[in-house]
């Protein structure tokens, strides 16, 4: 090959390679434009959010929560401000250590440190938790100043929860607990994440756990422009929070704290209502308990001593508690043998103290001859026993179960228990042993006087008596009399369901009415209720926690304390225009016209003479040795109230 011909070969190898050279940066060149088109076009608006979102920040603002009070503007739940020690495990290398020295700092006691492991071990990893709350203006200072030392610690200003009343009316108003997951998959299951973002605490129990999307009240958004480091710069949009709306009771806690006062030491449980429009007055359990232990997580000696305490003060007897009505079922057995036809109000039955069926003998007090007024008046067991029989099992079901017997009356707080009124279906369906399966004679008679299967909730008999007193009309019991709106402060009353009316004969319920006056005129409630400034009708109960021997005697001397018998009084006031119903009981204390009648006194004093009862009455009721009455009573108005109160508006307005 000539030289000339090598220079020409070497030239067209030279131009290969730049064709070559050039088609790959040619190629290169299309990709790089591709690819531009594809992240500057295509996707352009993904890319805008992206950057958008790291140069802001959406942060929730979470309501303050609404109040809770009672009829007269009494504080029962509010908020206050406090600033609290928290840290985000997650951005924190040595979490012992820093607690530890933190701890030099501020006071950190065993039970913060119980509390905020037991907090991280429920919570997600990044989650930022309390170590200590309520911090002193000193304690802030003291860690502002050496804050640098303690990345992912911070204090926070924050909204505390608080039950000025303490444990009063604890199972009525219940309480707010951090959320949890049962609570968070809840949320979702309502489709109630977005206001709940930011938001750390729900009500748990009570008015606080039945009215929680009022409370609540509705998160806000606020977007922040943030620096390259993440620190907010300025506020670029709002959405304010709406605070939750407060929440007016029907409860008037300074009766409602009388009450609790006498009880004294004793368990059991009281609810009075206004049989007019079924709102509730005073619902009480006890023993209480303080609701406050549970609002930043209860430590565990307090959650071992509340639980494992054999009083159950944790248990709402007035809701959940149930409990065989004694002769206070003896008026409503006499309304269901008027209205049915099942005995005439003038009827004569012999009581000689027993009633026999089959060789079985069915004791009572001898009270001789008795029509039902007399009957009702004198609580003749023998009268009951044997309508009871007469009647059937059945059909006093029937007419029972329409006055709230047995059934859940609808109240507005979580957990109502239905307790039990029985008939044969029942029975084939409570009992699995085909022996016991089916309804014999012998089941019936002690229906008639309030014992055997029967078992009900006081809300339950206190519901029937207002049925009772306002002549065969059934409200629904109800605690929520209003709310009152944050924003307007208008406040709107709640109105209740319309009564349904039972279509009580009036000359019926007029026997029944005369019975229960002849109880507290002449009967086992005359003692408690001499002198009183307004007419009753009253019944008087006492059943059996446990059974005795058909041949034995009671006698509680012999007896357990927790197995005596149950103190019962149901009643209601003034006869001619009832304006309150009362049902109580006080566990295994005895005979009824002893132990509740002068509690339910001292309610209708309050409630219809604005009579307080002095503090020698007070501690005298406390330990059972109480009637009527004693040393000078108070005006109700004078007696301090016991927290805090708001101006109430004019509803409507």
């Amino acid at each position: 090959m000539t030289e000339l011909e090598q220079e020409r070969h070497g030239s067209d190898r030279f131009l290969v390679r730049l064709l070559f050279m050039a088609l790959v940066v040619l190629t290169g060149l299309t990709l790089l434009g591709l690819r531009a088109y594809y992240l500057q076009v295509v996707r352009h608006d993904e890319f805008l959010e992206r950057a958008e979102s790291n140069r802001t920040a959406v942060v929730p603002i979470v309501p303050y929560r609404g109040n809770i009070v009672d009829r007269n503007g009494v504080l029962l739940a509010a908020n206050y401000s406090s600033y609290t020690l928290e840290i985000a495990p997650a951005r924190v290398r040595d979490l012992e250590a820093t607690i530890n020295e933190l701890a030099q700092i501020v006071d950190i006691q065993p039970i913060h440190r119980r509390r905020f492991e037991r907090l991280r071990s429920e919570s997600g990893r990044y989650a930022t938790l309390p170590l200590r709350t309520r911090l002193t203006d000193e304690e802030v200072a003291r860690f502002a100043a050496q804050s640098w030392r303690f990345p992912g610690v911070q204090v926070a200003a924050r909204l505390f929860r608080t039950y000025p009343m303490g444990s009063t009316a604890s199972h009525v108003i219940g309480y707010i607990g951090r959320i949890n997951q049962r609570d968070q998959e809840r949320i979702e299951e309502q489709g109630e994440e977005a206001n709940y973002r930011g938001s750390t605490h729900i009500g748990k129990a009570g008015i606080e756990a039945s009215y929680e999307r009022d409370l609540h009240g509705i998160t806000g958004v606020e977007q922040l422009e943030r620096s390259s480091a993440g620190r907010p710069i300025r506020v670029l949009d709002t959405a304010p929070a709406r605070s939750g709306d407060s929440v007016v009771l029907s409860l008037d806690i300074k009766l409602q704290q009388l009450v609790e006062r006498l009880f004294g030491e004793r368990r059991g449980a009281l609810v009075a209502i206004d049989p007019r429009n079924g709102e509730v007055l005073a619902m009480v359990s006890m023993p209480t308990y303080d609701p406050n232990l549970f609002v930043e997580g209860i430590d565990h000696e307090n959650w071992r001593a509340l639980n494992e305490s054999p009083d159950r003060p944790l248990f709402n007897r007035a809701l959940r508690g149930t409990y065989p009505p004694g002769s206070t079922y003896k008026p409503f057995m006499a309304l269901a043998a008027l209205e049915t036809g099942a005995r005439d109000a003038d009827t004569v039955i012999h009581d000689p103290g027993v009633w026999t069926l089959a060789g079985h003998n069915y004791r009572g007090a001898a009270v001789g001859s008795v029509d039902m007024r007399r009957a009702i008046a004198r609580s003749s067991n023998a009268y009951f026993y044997s309508l009871a029989y007469e009647m059937g099992v059945d059909q006093v079901h029937d007419f029972m179960a329409p006055l709230g017997f047995g059934q859940v009356t609808g109240i507005d707080l979580n957990g109502e228990a239905r307790g039990v009124l029985p008939n044969r279906e029942w029975k084939r369906r409570a009992f699995s042993d085909p022996r016991q399966r089916h309804w014999i004679p012998g089941d019936t008679p002690s229906l008639g006087i309030g014992q055997g299967y029967n078992s009900f909730t006081i809300l339950q008999l206190a519901h029937a008596t207002a049925t009772l007193a306002s002549g065969g009309i059934r409200h629904r019991p109800h605690l929520a009399r209003a709310r009152i709106d944050p924003l307007s402060s208008d406040m709107h009353l709640l109105q209740p369901t319309p009564g349904d009316d039972l279509g009580f004969d009036p000359e019926h319920l007029r026997v029944v009415y005369d019975g229960m006056q002849g109880v507290v005129l002449e009967g086992t409630a005359r003692r408690a209720f001499a002198g009183a400034p307004y007419t009753t009708a009253g019944k008087t109960g006492t059943a059996q926690a446990s059974t005795v021997a058909q041949n034995a005697r009671y006698d509680a001397a012999k007896l357990a304390e927790r197995q005596r018998d149950h103190s019962l009084f149901i009643g209601f006031a003034p006869v001619e225009a009832p304006r309150i119903a009362v049902a109580v009981i006080v566990e295994n204390a005895g005979f009824g016209g002893a132990h509740a009648a002068p509690i339910a006194r001292r309610v209708m004093d309050y409630w219809l003479a604005g009579i307080y009862p002095s503090e020698e009455d007070i501690a005298a009721v406390q330990q059972s040795r109480a009637a009527a009455p004693i040393g000078v009573p108070r005006r109700v108005e004078d007696i301090a109230l016991p927290s805090a109160t708001v101006p109430l508006p004019e509803a409507g307005q």
